[in-house]
């Protein structure tokens, strides 16, 4: 029997895991010194207070000892488990999985993911392997697939504001100054495991207007085999920023009617703490049909 083993990153709340019957291991943040946990006690309303606060806040990773629990209590007569972590561009936790996975009694029965996938599209990947275990597929085979189908989606995300990125580090103050007093709303995408800049404009209009177009190239090139197989879904993903969020879904079904809109969820807290409230973004990736 094949397991399944996410990170909240995946934007799967512990309720809901517990009705698709995997596993969720909440990412951990320290907050003014101290430790919490996503979904269990740290909310997304609770950290967007902290983080609007000026509280100082930054991701961890799982510690090694609870996700070797995990995988314990999982592990039982032919039991093999998938763990699809968030990309190992953005945390560690992916190589500490990984290295930890090697060892007995795990080599062998754990196959950690490296897909490169984050929020909505990670989410994704995790339906497509609970897909894939019901046909009965090996926990090897599913991650021989997640890993092969890994560049075959894209995150498009604009930025309500430039704080969090000087705050964080990737951006200069000098470069944030000059964004904030011309109004400039910066393009960033995920495609793989970085999160770059794509482009930048002055309005939301504009940059869901490049968002919008960033997906229709990708529909028409690298995509197109998948999009003309049905076997294309986009999603939503959002920080404090809800209604934006359900107009844009109503956009993208007049964009292409063609592709169904899966999921309309909050971001990632991991990538929150660096981009801040307001953010907006689509993403696509190809599925298991």
């Amino acid at each position: 029997m094949v397991k399944i083993v996410t990170d909240s990153n995946s934007g799967i709340t512990q309720a809901e895991a517990k009705e698709l019957g995997i596993s969720v291991i909440p990412m951990p943040f320290l907050i003014d010194g101290e430790e919490y946990f996503e979904d269990l006690s740290l909310t997304q309303e609770a950290f967007y207070k902290h983080l609007e606060a000026n509280a100082s806040v930054s991701t961890s990773q799982p510690a090694v000892g609870s996700v070797a629990d995990l995988w314990d209590s999982l592990l039982d007569g032919d039991s093999e488990i998938v763990h699809i972590p968030m990309s190992s561009g953005l945390s560690e936790s992916c190589h500490t999985a990984q290295r930890l996975a090697q060892d007995p009694p795990y080599a062998g029965k754990v196959f950690v993911v490296d897909n490169q996938r984050i929020s909505v599209t990670q989410k994704q990947s995790v339906f497509d392997a609970i897909k894939l275990a019901e046909r009965e597929s090996s926990a090897a085979e599913i991650k021989e697939y997640l890993e092969r189908t890994k560049l075959d989606s894209s995150i498009y995300i604009t930025l309500g504001t430039l704080k969090y990125l000087k705050k964080g580090g990737r951006l200069t103050p000098a470069a944030a100054l000059i964004g904030t007093i011309l109004k400039i709303k910066p393009v960033l995408q995920i495609q793989g495991e970085k999160l770059d800049a794509f482009k930048k404009v002055q309005t939301l209009r504009q940059a869901k207007n490049v968002m919008l177009e960033a997906i229709r190239r990708d529909f028409t090139t690298r995509f197109k085999p998948f999009v003309d197989a049905g076997e294309m879904n986009l999603q939503i993903a959002h920080t404090e920023n809800a209604a934006e969020a359900a107009q844009l879904k109503e956009e993208l079904a007049v964009w292409f009617p063609n592709v169904p809109v899966t999921f309309v969820d909050p971001l990632s807290l991991s990538v929150s703490c660096h981009i801040g409230p307001g953010a907006l973004a689509i993403a696509c990736e190809r599925i298991v049909n």
